[in-house]
């Protein structure tokens, strides 16, 4: 096998690891976001039973119906803020998510690459191999015809 294949698949093979590393990259930022998303909805679960967990505010004295009110305002006010930062965090993830399929898909492209240019390595060492062994049996037969 010529240097300038030895090169190339070893290029190759640097460019699929790299490539590797990039898909774990952002497989390992994709889990992360994961983890985002399920605090954004334990959250907003949390703050929906404080909402309810209140009472009905129109039971108690206008005093603390007044304040009771105000706390579930508040309460859904903040919650309606956590469902607007779940879906921004939700459309960034799915940006993430078509990242890393193509990434992926670039890996596996080089890597589809690399394994032809390996075999095609192989077959012509191969050849090499019984091109040699042909020539010396050729020698050998000759040898014998002349002696």
């Amino acid at each position: 096998m010529s240097g300038n294949k030895q090169q190339m698949i070893a290029s190759l093979g640097t460019m699929v690891q790299l490539r590797s590393t990039e898909v774990e990259r952002l497989q390992a930022d994709l889990a992360s976001q994961e983890a985002t998303r399920t605090r954004y909805q334990n959250n907003l679960a949390r703050l929906a039973s404080l909402a309810e967990g209140s009472g009905p505010s129109g039971a108690l004295a206008p005093v603390l119906a007044l304040n009771c009110g105000a706390y579930k305002q508040n309460v859904l006010a903040m919650a309606d803020a956590h469902k607007v930062d779940l879906q921004l965090h939700e459309a960034n993830m799915a940006v993430s998510q078509r990242k890393l399929t193509d990434a992926w898909t670039r890996r596996e492209l080089l890597g589809k690459v690399l394994e032809q240019q390996q075999a095609l390595a192989a077959r012509d060492q191969e050849r090499a191999i019984r091109k040699r062994e042909d020539d010396i049996a050729t020698q050998s037969w000759m040898a014998g015809r002349t002696a």
